[in-house]
């Protein structure tokens, strides 16, 4: 009977623990996405460099580990062979685990997860065909809280993918390519 009631007693005070350390945030982030040049099948591919914005719905479940969902976007231009250009924008959604300490006011984090992207040329565009690529995302940030509840956020990912096949003209080079994402937001933690 003792031991029954002291691992009770332990199971609700572990989560108690637990639960009083759970935090949820909601973040709004401005990036720059820079891409790598990809070359394969007779084309080369290059990416513009362009700004995007980044939401996320964060929750740590306990003092170190948790989970995001996020939405992103972004233009992400193809110029392929030097001679066309696919004006595209580029959302993702994806969802990643979430490793962080806190330190003082600062609670380094790093992150892994994966999603999709969802390519999509301008209506303009009449060589232009959507595509989706899953992605593979990893990261590293710091959050730094102003005042209780209130922070920014600083924080690189990156994205790697299989090239987006956008132009009819153009086969995909159907080539691995990276996108580095340094990125400063702010997040509101309830």
């Amino acid at each position: 009977m003792r031991l029954r009631s002291f691992l009770l007693l332990t199971v609700l005070v572990a989560a108690t623990v637990i639960t009083s350390h759970a935090q949820t945030d909601v973040a709004g982030s401005f990036y720059g996405a820079f891409s790598g040049t990809t070359e394969g099948n007779g084309t080369v591919q290059s990416p513009s460099a362009s700004a995007g914005v980044l939401l996320e719905l964060r929750h740590i479940s306990n003092p170190l580990v948790g989970y995001e969902l996020n939405y992103s976007f972004n233009r992400a231009n193809q110029n392929y062979n030097d001679f066309e250009e696919i004006k595209t924008a580029a959302h993702q959604v994806g969802a990643d685990w979430i490793v962080s300490f806190p330190v003082l006011m600062f609670k380094p984090f790093v992150l892994a997860g994966g999603g999709l992207i969802f390519f999509h040329p301008d209506s303009d565009q009449p060589d232009g065909t959507s595509d989706t690529k899953p992605v593979f995302v990893y990261g590293a940030g710091l959050d730094w809280t102003v005042i209780p509840h209130l922070g920014l956020r600083f924080q690189y990912r990156g994205n790697l993918y299989h090239a987006p096949d956008v132009s009819h003209a153009f086969s995909s080079t159907d080539a691995f390519t990276h996108t580095a994402e340094p990125m400063i937001g702010a997040y509101l933690r309830f």
